[in-house]
């Protein structure tokens, strides 16, 4: 688990070293005053931690080894810590009586590296800061893939909801430290029967907020059931697009509106498909059956065209036939001859009347009339 923990942990320092088998080094000291200081970091890490119910024990020092001991004996100070800390032979510093770093200190060196070795010596001297101990950085990948086994077999898939925001947390840290964000992520299912599926989710921003992708991930699982228990999930994310930070408005935040809106759509079409979910968009042509087009929504025709005439807001499926003497006409005729060429051609004389208490437009068409939409 430490790979994708340090991709998490690149959000704040981009220093991070693996330890294993079962620790990692961040040096923080460039990034305290942004965080606004060691405290607030801490808190932030430990925050972090807890979301990927990930157990921790946090040190900090001046140096990396340093760092380690003392997070390995919960954070006491230095010269107080046991020698257990550096992973030493213990049984031979309990026959001297040493118990502690600072007992070890007091020990003369030359019989100390003759009965330990020059090791202990060299990672005494790199604690204290004697000797620099230079360490290779981890890079954060560019693309996400971490497993999770369930401690328990789930049957419902929402309850998975739970366990994948452990890895949208890890996620979300890596998309920080590259600066990106993903359009979509895999949530791959392994279940009790040995086979897999994928639940595939889209967004319509890119975006790495957990919080953000967990509420999609919920929606999308509240329309899934599950054919067998599942025993471990998979998240994948790849094809990280650039994200940088948003300024606010001072009055009214266009951008921040806009994205509500993606937001609201990415959690309908997460919740009733893709195709449930569009958008509808003005097309150049004069038949009113035909003036528009089904498009991905915030998509549009760049085509500009605009109507000769008055256009109604509600426009029926199909044109009803109606009695010439239920109308009063008030506007019109609008003339349109269009459509030879795809074969469904039109000759129609287009009116607005009053029918009845209603506002209807409504057309003249062989010498018959009829209802195509209403304007109120």
């Amino acid at each position: 688990m430490l790979e994708p923990i340090a991709a998490w942990a690149c959000q704040f320092t981009p220093k991070v070293a693996l330890e294993p088998p079962d620790a990692l080094l961040i040096e923080v000291e460039g990034s305290l005053r942004y965080f606004g200081g060691e405290q607030a970091l801490t808190g932030a890490l430990e925050a972090g931690l807890a979301d990927m119910q990930i157990p921790a024990t946090l040190a900090t020092a001046l140096t990396p080894r340093a760092a380690l001991w003392r997070a390995r004996g919960g954070g006491l100070p230095l010269t107080e810590l046991p020698i257990g800390v550096m992973r030493v032979e213990e049984a031979f510093f309990r026959s001297i009586g040493v118990a502690t770093i600072a007992e070890v200190l007091d020990l003369p060196r030359d019989g100390l590296a003759a009965r330990c070795g020059p090791r202990l010596l060299d990672e005494l001297d790199c604690a204290l800061g004697r000797t620099p101990e230079p360490r290779e950085f981890f890079s954060p990948p560019e693309r996400f893939d971490a497993r999770l086994e369930l401690p328990a077999e789930v049957a419902h898939a929402e309850a998975l909801v739970f366990a994948a925001r452990r890895l949208l947390v890890q996620l979300e840290g890596l998309l920080a430290a590259r600066q990106a964000g993903v359009r979509g992520f895999t949530l791959c299912l392994t279940h009790r029967d040995g086979t897999t599926s994928d639940v595939r989710l889209e967004l319509a921003s890119p975006a790495r907020e957990a919080e953000r992708l967990a509420a999609l991930l919920r929606d999308k699982l509240a329309t899934l059931q599950l054919r067998h228990p599942v025993e471990a999930i998979v998240l994948r994310a790849a094809d990280f697009a650039p994200l940088g930070g948003q300024s606010r408005g001072l009055f009214r935040d266009r951008a921040a509106e806009t994205e509500d809106w993606a937001r609201l759509v990415e959690r309908l079409q997460a919740r009733l498909g893709r195709d449930a979910v569009y958008a509808v968009s003005p097309y150049a042509d004069h038949r009113p059956e035909y003036a528009w087009r089904r498009v991905e929504p915030g998509d549009w025709d760049p085509h500009e065209f605009v109507q000769p005439g008055p256009r109604p807001a509600w426009l029926l499926d199909a044109p009803r036939a109606v009695a010439e003497s239920d109308l009063e006409l008030l506007a019109g005729p609008e003339h349109i001859a269009c459509g030879w060429w795809d074969g469904d051609a039109a000759r129609r004389d287009y009116f607005v009347a009053a029918l009845g208490a209603s506002l209807a437009w409504v057309y003249r068409e062989e010498d018959r009339w009829y209802v195509h939409g209403f304007f109120a």
